[in-house]
């Protein structure tokens, strides 16, 4: 009988495409995820399905697109339907394990089709990674470095190497490969939370970068009128909307690119484990984030938006039998197609359809990669209602609509990979406007995106919200979404987004809340 393989998933938060050397950028050092793109496939054209945390992690867990499962916020996911790939590997016959960052919710800790897990989380009162930290005399707050207002400024770990975060994943994953059996085949969920913010890489990797030498950001003569309100918000409550300062943005980078870096090491050990257990080739390895970062570009931070810099990902395979060696895929991909691929590698059927559409939206990424089947396009969802923003792309085009600006979108992606001039008001393509705002908006309602269109004698068009300009009125992040328009009082929708204090795991004497 063929032994079926293992798969792997190593994952990160809030990692830009552009930060692969091996994919063109010739400063950031990731010699493992070269190793990745070397011998096995880079999907070039790969998009989060939903540019925020929780959101594009359910529909990588489950297959589906946002408007499917109703999460496109850092709201709480669906239910569990008892189809998420570890859920169908686990009855096929696999081990199922996760390690680091889930980002499950409304229950942190639930395991939604694993077997088992080990917690990292950002935002919770414990984990095994905070009790981990306790037991060796280590202040378990904030283990991922300050938040609040330090958010966005570069700092280095105040834990050393062999404990980061970072390294912690890595130490665990690799004692999970040592260990596992050779009965069954086994899947491994390994999430780091590099390089989400703060950015702190422990020490020396602080320094493998320097922010003089660092290329300045991504700008446009006329970037205002290419930024969205989300854009605005954003900036304004992660303390980054009060002038910038280019020598700051430098050293963001660099320490964006160290927290990298430090992640594609414990990648290195991670393969390396694979290879003495002679593991490597019978593993099917995918290299993934779940969406990007400003990072200083056009002047913005964060994400929740469609420009590249946070709507398009890393992705990368290798199997030798599946994906061809240094092969690159110019077709749009997506996380949704990460459980497809999974499960036609270990031979376990698609589960069946309930409702008359297909159980899930996503392909495998070999057939992508053979040219077996072809795609014409895939979109992506941030929030819905009037602050929904909505994005189709294609080899070529790049379309998006925000509803709280009422505004579209239109990129050339090959004659303007850098999205400095929005060409959605030149009459020279709006044919391929329309087409692409058809494709989208048909997209959006087999997906059940009701609130997202109007049809009128069979014809799609967007819907035109009511502005909402409404104050905080709970100080929740939620609530300043709600907003299309940001009061000229610069401390007007300051929040802080500190880890929890309260119900901290105790241990004597230990930790600044130790009473």
């Amino acid at each position: 009988m063929k032994k079926r393989p293992n798969l792997l998933l190593l994952f990160t938060d809030m990692q830009r495409a552009d930060t692969i050397g091996a994919l063109g950028n010739p400063i950031i050092k990731t010699p493992a995820l070269d190793r990745l793109a070397r011998e096995g496939t880079a999907f070039t054209s790969a998009y989060t399905p939903s540019p925020v945390c929780v959101s594009a992690r359910c529909s990588l867990h489950y297959g589906l697109m946002p408007g499917r499962t109703g999460c496109s916020e850092n709201t709480p996911m669906m239910a569990d339907n008892g189809r998420s790939y570890p859920a169908l590997l686990s009855s096929a016959g696999y081990r199922t394990h996760a390690i680091g960052k889930c980002h499950f919710t409304p229950d942190a800790y639930a395991l939604r089709g694993f077997q088992t897990r080990e917690t990292q989380e950002e935002g919770v009162s414990r984990s095994d990674y905070q009790t981990f930290l306790l037991e060796r005399g280590f202040d378990a707050y904030e283990p991922m470095g300050p938040r609040g207002e330090m958010y966005y400024l570069p700092q280095p770990s105040h834990l050393p190497q062999s404990v980061h975060p970072t390294q912690w994943v890595g130490d665990r994953a690799c004692r999970f490969i040592e260990e596992a059996s050779g009965e069954k085949p086994w899947c491994l969920f390994t999430s780091f939370i590099h390089p989400h913010p703060p950015f702190t890489p422990p020490r020396p990797w602080h320094k493998l970068y320097r922010g003089p030498l660092m290329p300045m950001p991504r700008r446009a003569p006329d970037q205002g009128a290419l930024l969205t309100s989300i854009n605005r918000i954003q900036n304004r409550y992660k303390y980054r909307d009060q002038g910038i300062d280019l020598n700051l943005l430098r050293c963001i980078k660099a320490y964006y690119y160290a927290c990298i870096s430090f992640v594609d090491y414990q990648v290195g050990r991670i393969l390396g484990a694979l290879e003495a257990r002679g593991a490597l080739d019978e593993t099917l390895v995918v290299f993934a984030s779940d969406h990007g970062e400003f990072l200083g570009d056009f002047d913005c931070f964060g994400k929740r938006s469609m420009h590249d810099p946070s709507a398009r990902i890393p992705l990368l395979a290798r199997a030798p039998a599946r994906f061809p060696a240094g092969a690159r895929c110019e077709t749009p991909a997506s996380l949704v197609d990460i459980l497809p691929t999974f499960l036609a590698a270990a031979e376990v059927p698609a589960p069946a359809s309930n409702d008359g559409r297909p159980a899930i939206d996503g392909v495998d990424l070999a057939d992508l990669a053979s040219g077996a089947r072809d795609r014409a396009g895939v979109g992506s969802q941030w929030s819905s209602g009037p602050n929904g923003q909505y994005l189709w792309v294609t080899r070529r085009w790049k379309y998006f609509y925000s509803a709280a600006d009422r505004k579209e979108f239109l990129f050339d992606r090959v004659a303007d990979p850098l999205e400095l001039r929005n060409m959605a008001g030149l009459s020279l393509v709006s044919k391929e406007k329309i087409a692409l705002r058809g494709a989208l908006l048909n997209s959006l309602k087999k997906d059940g995106g009701v609130d997202a269109y109007t049809e009128e004698n069979g014809q799609l068009s967007w819907k035109r919200h009511p502005a909402v300009v409404d104050g905080l009125q709970s100080g929740e992040v939620g609530e300043l979404f709600r907003q299309t328009e940001l009061s000229d009082d610069p401390d007007a929708f300051l929040l802080f987004q500190d880890a929890p204090k309260a119900d901290m795991p105790k241990a004597e004497g230990i930790g600044p809340y130790q009473t």
